[in-house]
């Protein structure tokens, strides 16, 4: 079956060609996935889901046409197996990078790294807003029909959602902040189940 591990949990790839991929990593884990470092196109086979980490998107988008890794990432996102990116992540969903989502990225939208600051976002999670850490964090312009935008900081979209693809301006692996990694496997389950396959554990 696909993405089913011996223990029946979900098999989450992480993009690990550069970037805070171990901080994603360590999450997922935490809430009980198996993650896979993905840095080849075969690594891409038989996942649950995806999270597209923060880092440097041009070393990274580098690292995706070395690897020819863009169009089987295309074809995971064509399959609907769930996608997470965040901040350089978002930007390399964009129209301009690999088309996983009707929207463009602006960078370093926030200011560099001296600017970065926190939030507080309502993202209709249970127990409140999520605090939200934005470093040198792009925001979202010219969104297509289709992409739903998911929450806002001084009228700049930095939270969106399109089909099985979800982008995130912020960091949430980095500040103590579960509960958007939790609903992302959650989402993996349900896909799993649509394809006939799932366990009966559930992820909080």
């Amino acid at each position: 079956m696909a993405g089913q591990q011996a223990d029946g949990s979900l098999l989450v790839g992480v993009l690990a060609l550069q970037g805070d991929f171990q901080a994603h990593k360590s999450v997922l884990e935490a809430l009980g996935a198996t993650v896979r470092e993905v840095r080849t196109p075969a690594q891409l086979a038989d996942l649950d889901a995806l999270v597209l980490p923060g880092g440097e998107s041009t070393t990274m988008t580098l690292g995706i046409e070395r690897e020819g890794l863009a169009e089987p990432l295309r074809a995971l996102r064509r399959s609907g197996v769930p996608i997470l990116g965040t901040c350089a992540g978002l930007i390399l969903a964009d129209r301009d990078h690999l088309a996983l989502m009707d929207m463009r990225a602006q960078r370093n939208a926030f200011g560099r790294q001296v600017h970065s600051f926190e939030a507080d976002l309502d993202l209709g999670l249970d127990g409140g807003p999520v605090r939200a850490a934005f470093i040198r964090a792009p925001w979202i312009t010219d969104p297509g029909p289709g992409v739903e935008l998911l929450a806002q900081v001084d009228g700049h979209a930095v939270a969106a959602r399109e089909g099985s693809v979800t982008v995130l301006s912020f960091h949430p692996e980095i500040s103590g902040e579960h509960r958007l990694h939790a609903r992302f496997l959650e989402e993996a389950l349900q896909h799993r189940r649509d394809r006939g396959s799932a366990p009966s554990d559930r992820f909080s």
